[in-house]
Parts: C-alpha cells; sequence; structure tokens
C-alpha cells in the first residue's frame, strides 16, 4: 500500500485559486515577522487562509463580497513590492499579500476581480459578437403546408419489402409495380 497524505477537510466549495501567499499581520510583535507565509483559498464567495496546505481549519476567512482587489507596490520597499495585492473595503479591514511573483500577484487580482463582477451582475454576460437570429421554429411564410415530422410507424401494416430503385413509399391497398 502507497502512504496517502491526509487532505485538509475544507467546505469551501468550488475552488478558483489556492496557493501559498505572505499576509501582512495586523499585529506582529518586535521580535515576529510582519509577513507571514499563508496558504490561500479562493470560493466562489470567500477568500480563507491557514497556516499551511495540510490544515484542517483556517487561520481565518472573509467574504469577498464588497471587496475590491488591486496591485499594491507600495506595501512594501524590498525586491517584492511588484508582487503585493490588496483587498479593500469601505469601512471593513484591508487585506494586504505578498504572492510569490509579479505574475502571480496579477492573477490573484484578476481572478478576484474576474469573481466580484460575477457576484455583482444580476444577467449573464454575453459576448455581441455571438449574438445570433432569434431562433423562430414557426415559418409564417408557409406554415399551413408544413407536415410534422413527428411520423410513427404503423405497427399494423405489413412489412414490405422495397426493391433498390423503388424510392416511393407503396400505400395500403395498393399493388407494387
Amino acid at each position: 500500500l502507497e502512504e496517502i497524505t491526509p487532505k485538509p477537510v475544507r467546505d469551501t466549495g468550488n475552488i478558483l485559486k489556492q496557493g501559498y501567499l505572505e499576509k501582512r499581520c495586523r499585529e506582529h510583535s518586535f521580535f515576529g515577522s510582519e509577513w507571514q507565509k499563508r496558504w490561500c483559498v479562493l470560493n466562489r464567495r470567500t477568500f480563507y487562509y491557514y497556516a499551511n496546505e495540510k490544515s484542517k481549519q483556517p487561520k481565518g476567512n472573509f467574504s469577498i463580497e464588497h471587496y475590491s482587489a488591486r496591485l499594491a507596490f507600495h506595501l512594501r520597499k524590498d525586491s517584492r513590492k511588484k508582487c503585493c495585492f490588496e483587498l479593500i473595503c469601505p469601512g471593513k479591514r484591508t487585506y494586504e499579500f505578498t504572492a510569490p511573483s509579479p505574475a502571480e500577484a496579477e492573477d490573484w487580482v484578476d481572478q478576484i476581480q474576474f469573481l466580484l463582477k460575477d457576484l455583482t451582475s444580476l444577467t449573464i454576460p454575453y459576448d455581441e459578437e455571438d449574438e445570433e437570429e432569434p431562433y423562430n421554429d414557426v415559418d409564417s411564410s408557409d406554415s399551413a403546408n408544413t407536415t410534422s415530422h413527428n411520423t410513427t410507424l404503423n405497427q399494423d401494416e405489413p412489412n414490405v419489402e422495397m426493391e433498390e430503385d423503388d424510392i416511393y413509399e407503396v400505400l395500403p391497398g395498393e399493388q407494387p409495380n
């Protein structure tokens, strides 16, 4: 038997993005680090952060509804300043993160903004370029002349073998030529 690593049990719904980020602490001691590495998970409505990938209980979580995400190069002065982003909501706590790379920070911001746009939209978005003519299942010009395509076989009729060249239907009571 191969050893199976235990997966954390999380009720996070559909995970849209997850990975390690450094999260800025609200209260850090003189000896403690201002930035702590956290396993972060984003689902459709909530942002969770855990001590590590295997943690079962989150260190914290918050609903991302009404938040906005943006890159925030001002959060750090070191070489990782282009990897920073923040989640802001008026009247609520601001969450500050550092991603492993600038591209990863952009991806987190893009995913969160996409999700927030989806949460505030009450309609399903569509591209006008893909717009097609409305489907009309009734052709008004010759609707009286159309016949139904929902024909059923009459089980009472004998099965008549047709020759290969015979393309006409043999009606009951008529003899084939």
